[in-house]
């Protein structure tokens, strides 16, 4: 058994698309396959409280991502598969760790600083009007997920980089403090891990309104592909694929060697409906077994619920007797 262990975690703002399911969710499950390693998959209920969301949303959206991993077979034999708030440790530890990380650490997180950003350009006096404490201590939450379960490998995407690296620092200043307690954590940039670009071209993210989910019906599934921005090369003119959101998208699915077909009716100018249908049909077939599945566990949540708490149950193993340890090194101790 190898001594890395790995951790992911999803935020529950929403219905999971396709990009979660490139980004984060297939590398995932590929990686729940590797018996050497230890997995740790959660869904980051605490942290959608950042974004504010609205609490039936939550709870929907909580059950669609855990749905969406078991449908498309993440091993929770496993792998460790929870819900954040069902490990109370972790915001213990998220506490313990107020005290260990420096306001400057925290005026530095790229989430804050867009806020400010934003305050300033829009000619606010305040520069921090608006902005919840949710929010600004973010990054100390997302340290004590990853540093809970002695996380060496934390998957990433670039925006999430800092995150981790900030996890890094409070456990560093920690383990200096207080003597040797905490792993200290390393992000994994996937180098082939595609950003994918939602419909309008921008990020495909659920804050701009511009994704695919992953398990739409084929009717909106096909509408919405073919609503994806393109430029107006006309049939038969050559195009790039460099810049095209349809490539992008097909390439995340597909094999290399279906790529490189695809690279050559660009090149010969395939029309954009027409590649557009290609696109669906390929998204369309993939996703069918998995989406069936997925259909049976949103109508029958106990399922899910159930698999949650059997996660939970594995994960408290870990959390219970690490915390105990932790708060004996601060001088949380018991009397006599």
């Amino acid at each position: 058994m190898s001594n890395e262990i790995y951790l992911t975690g999803i935020t529950t703002t929403g219905t999971p698309h396709i990009g979660n399911y490139v980004g984060a969710i297939r590398p995932g499950i590929e990686a729940s396959k590797d018996l050497t390693t230890k997995h740790f998959y959660f869904l980051a209920d605490y942290h959608s409280l950042a974004k504010n969301e609205d609490p039936d949303k939550i709870v929907r959206s909580t059950l669609e991502i855990a749905a969406a991993w078991m449908a498309l077979g993440l091993d929770t034999e496993h792998a460790y598969f929870y819900r954040q708030s069902d490990i109370p440790e972790i915001l213990e530890l998220t506490w313990i760790l107020h005290g260990m990380t420096a306001k400057g650490l925290m005026n530095r997180a790229h989430s804050y600083k867009a806020s400010v950003q934003a305050n300033v350009e829009s000619g606010n006096k305040d520069p921090d009007k608006g902005v919840m404490m949710a929010l600004y201590s973010y990054p100390i939450l997302m340290a004590a997920d990853i540093l809970m379960f002695k996380s060496t490998k934390v998957p990433v995407g670039q925006d999430q980089k800092q995150h981790v690296e900030m996890a890094r620092d409070i456990a560093q200043r920690f383990n200096h403090h207080y003597g040797q307690t905490f792993v200290l954590p390393e992000p994994v940039i996937g180098e082939n891990t595609a950003v994918l670009k939602g419909l309008d071209g921008r990020k495909m993210s659920k804050s701009y309104n511009n994704t695919i989910p992953l398990f739409a019906a084929e009717k909106p599934l096909r509408k919405l592909i073919m609503k994806i921005k393109t430029n107006s090369l006309e049939p038969g003119e050559p195009k790039n694929t460099g810049d095209s959101t349809i490539f992008d998208i097909y390439k995340a699915f597909a094999t290399p060697e279906e790529t490189a077909e695809v690279e050559k009716l660009y090149a010969e100018g395939i029309a954009w409906g027409q590649m557009k249908q290609k696109l669906f049909e390929y998204i369309n077939d993939h996703m069918k077994p998995a989406r069936e599945e997925y259909e049976r566990l949103i109508a029958d949540p106990a399922i899910v619920e159930a698999e949650l708490l059997k996660g939970a149950e594995r994960a408290r193993e870990e959390a219970v007797p690490y915390l105990a340890k932790i708060r004996d090194a601060i001088g949380i101790r018991k009397l006599g």
